[in-house]
């Protein structure tokens, strides 16, 4: 990202300067999503993700995810698998497929991939999948069943079973939980009156 630095390891003052960066640079896309919202909210979408790469970029530079770890992938396949899973999250997604994208054997490429990313292929691309569903759940007034479908679950209850176990409420409920105040989203075409 630009204007993003990588600190020296060790170096605490470069490390704190390099978090100020980040803490400020979220705040304001997100004050900047905030005012947006009302007027704007594709814009308001923008800024939310950017913040959201943003900080991903940032928790996997911590984690080391992103480069090499002993015995993993390289930096490189971990990318090109990460921008295939993102790019494919509507279709069914192999292991073969992703071993292709990383040019490994399908054996070879799920044991490094536990490695490198610290869970499995499958467990990998229903995390990024619930996640995006949660985007889709924050941004539009799409039907859950109709997320579900675009986000490569096999229907509504397939989405619905994951997301509890993920998050120990259903979908509809975490969905309401966080509608924004004072606006009502109607996704049967009537009026709703939530409480």
């Amino acid at each position: 990202m630009e204007g993003l630095q990588t600190t020296a390891p060790g170096s605490s003052v470069a490390a704190d300067e390099q978090f100020h960066f980040v803490a400020n640079s979220l705040a304001q896309l997100l004050e900047a999503a905030t005012r947006e919202l009302e007027c704007d909210r594709e814009a308001a979408k923008a800024s939310l993700v950017t913040a959201s790469n943003i900080l991903q970029s940032e928790i996997d530079r911590y984690s080391g995810a992103s480069g090499s770890r002993r015995g993993g992938l390289a930096g490189w396949q971990i990318a090109r698998v990460r921008a295939y899973i993102d790019n494919n999250l509507h279709r069914t997604i192999h292991v073969r497929d992703l071993s292709r994208v990383a040019r490994r054997s399908p054996a070879h490429f799920s044991r490094k991939f536990k490695i490198a990313i610290g869970e499995s292929p499958h467990a990998y691309v229903v995390r990024r999948r619930l996640e995006k569903a949660c985007q889709l759940m924050m941004t539009s007034a799409e039907p859950l069943s109709e997320i579900a479908l675009s986000v490569g679950f096999s229907d509504q209850a397939h989405l619905c079973r994951l997301f509890r176990q993920a998050f120990c409420q259903s979908p509809a409920s975490w969905r309401r939980e966080r509608e924004i105040p004072g606006e009502v989203i109607s996704r049967t075409g009537m009026d709703e009156n939530i409480p």
